[in-house]
């Protein structure tokens, strides 16, 4: 009995470290794209300000479709962690 409780337990433990790498890598992605994105942005909108409000709308559409693969691998990992 002792030795199913020991198998349950590491499970346990694989399913949360990965868990942990599921949504830690999968935010590093949309992080990164996030932060470059609206560097390019600010960079356009400095060179051009004019156009501030069309690269503004485009910055906000992209930061959106980025964040939801992070959303994605947050869904992953509670699947991982409760399933």
């Amino acid at each position: 009995m002792e030795t199913q409780e020991a198998v349950t337990q590491i499970a346990t433990n694989w399913n949360s470290i990965a868990a942990g790498l599921a949504i830690g890598l999968g935010a590093m992605g949309p992080g990164l794209g996030i932060g470059i994105l609206a560097g390019k942005a600010m960079e356009a909108i400095g060179r051009n300000p004019e156009a501030a409000p069309k690269i503004q709308t485009a910055m906000i559409l992209a930061i959106a479709f980025a964040e939801a693969i992070a959303i994605y691998a947050l869904v992953v990992a509670l699947i991982i962690k409760f399933v």
